[in-house]
């Protein structure tokens, strides 16, 4: 399978995909990757001196007493990443209100009250690590929680890690978040102390995605080529180096787009290469804004892929009414949805449940991030249970890496992931239809789920088609 490297400027080298050694991914994954992690710390957070650590650890003598958990919860509440965090107010209500945040929990005979804290990352990795920073030294939390794409989860993260205080994170592949650590991915035996995660990876991505490409090559005879279009980021590096090598074995060529950088504005060569390659797929994992902006120019310019699987992008319907009629049938991955089995560890609360009551409160259809958020503090409960000293960093981080249970996005096993501290939850795919009924009402843009191959359990709600747009 060819593997065009291109640059913006149009600069091709062909090289092959199935021969890409190990360092030559990790380069791949490395150049965004471990910046967002490192760069956010060196210009916006000092590493942890001796000092501060002894101070920390003193701070938590003294708060051994205390009958108060604290939480930080960060997420991007601004910024072009803000659409992971609309459900926010909403879940954040739904979880304070279970018993175990309302009332407080029992660990060892003594009750402690939870206390959350929610901050801003404004979208960038400055501001993420920043802000963790902040939280473990001067709000002195327990346990931080953090969502929503590595320019948010791998700062902070990096900062958990340096500051000894344990870290939860969701909404971020497990080879960007990883690789964001210093792990490698591709050997994935290296634990970190305080931090984990849950969420999937490149091989969850194209569990998804190439079912549905497998179905609409075989009705429309559509040329087995594929265009990538990949930022030099975390999350495009990590597709770069992993999404092909599972397209390959399917027998999909691929086109690069070349490592772009992020807030490009002008896609000419980029589209022209695609055409002239008869990519009739597409794949992605840009930023939202900067993928609004390729779109309408690619349609400008005609080129309209059979089918586009895209990933980061269009996966709220905020960020599809933005692009209108240009995101008819357009696929993407679902993490959550409410046509599942699964139900609250909380309060036994169904998915249907928690989607409709969204519903009801803000006239939005589902919004997939509810699950994955709401499971954040399902995976805290868990661990605060099964500690002695809610306060003792170390032990609450060694629970986290323990935890197994089921609840709104599944079972989630963190001594079963890919990597150490890496739980897995499986994905469906859904393309964005107009004009749709759920749950009794009308909206404009509804997320139909079209591909349950990793999850059975899950309700097919539409059918797959080609893109219409």
């Amino acid at each position: 399978m060819a593997d065009r490297h291109d640059d913006t400027s149009g600069t091709t080298d062909v090289g092959r995909v199935g021969e890409l050694d190990r360092r030559s991914v990790l380069k791949l994954l490395g150049a965004g990757v471990l910046g967002l992690g490192g760069a956010g710390l060196a210009s916006g957070t000092a590493s942890a001196s001796d000092a501060q650590l002894r101070s920390m650890r003193s701070n938590r003598l003294s708060a051994a007493g205390s009958s108060t958990i604290k939480i930080g919860y960060i997420t991007p509440r601004t910024g072009p990443l803000a659409g992971f965090s609309e459900s926010d107010p909403f879940v954040l209500g739904k979880v304070r209100g279970t018993a175990q945040y309302s009332k407080g929990i029992k660990i060892r005979g003594k009750h402690h009250s939870i206390s959350i804290k929610v901050v801003d990352s404004q979208s960038t990795p400055n501001r993420a690590a920043q802000v963790a920073q902040q939280l473990a030294l001067s709000t002195k939390v327990d346990l931080i929680l953090v969502s929503s794409a590595p320019e948010t989860t791998n700062p902070v993260a990096a900062a958990a890690e340096q500051y000894h205080v344990p870290c939860l994170a969701t909404v971020v592949p497990w080879e960007s978040w990883y690789a964001g650590l210093g792990g490698d991915p591709l050997k994935p035996t290296k634990s970190f102390e305080y931090c984990t995660m849950f969420f999937f990876g490149m091989k969850e991505f194209a569990g998804t995605f190439l079912p549905m490409w497998e179905r609409i090559q075989k009705k429309t005879h559509a040329d087995k080529v594929f265009a990538g279009m990949y930022p030099n980021d975390a999350d495009g590096n990590a597709f770069r180096a992993g999404f092909p090598l599972f397209a390959k074995a399917a027998g999909y060529e691929f086109v690069t787009g070349g490592a772009y950088t992020d807030g490009t504005t002008t896609y000419s060569s980029m589209i022209a290469d695609f055409k002239s390659h008869n990519c009739a797929f597409f794949q992605n994992a840009p930023l939202p804004p900067t993928f609004n902006t390729f779109w309408k120019q690619a349609i400008t310019r005609d080129y309209r892929p059979v089918l586009a699987t895209v990933a980061k992008v269009l996966l709220f319907p905020s960020t599809v009414e933005a692009l209108g009629k240009l995101s008819t049938n357009i696929a993407t991955d679902a993490w959550w949805t409410p046509f599942t089995p699964h139900k609250s560890s909380l309060d036994g609360q169904t998915a249907r449940e928690l989607a409709t009551q969204w519903q009801h409160a803000t006239g939005n259809v589902w919004w997939q991030s509810l699950g994955s958020t709401y499971s954040l503090f399902e995976v805290a409960a868990e661990a605060f249970s099964a500690v002695s000293t809610p306060h003792d960093h170390g032990e609450v981080a060694s629970a986290l890496h323990k935890v197994s249970y089921t609840g709104m996005c599944g079972t989630i096993d963190f001594a079963k992931g890919p990597a150490p501290g890496v739980g897995i939850i499986n994905p469906v795919g859904v393309q964005w239809k107009p004009d749709l009924e759920v749950f009794g009402k009308r909206f404009s843009w509804v997320p139909a789920v079209v591909d349950n191959s990793l999850t059975k359990e899950t309700k097919l709600t539409g059918s797959l088609v080609a893109g219409t747009y």
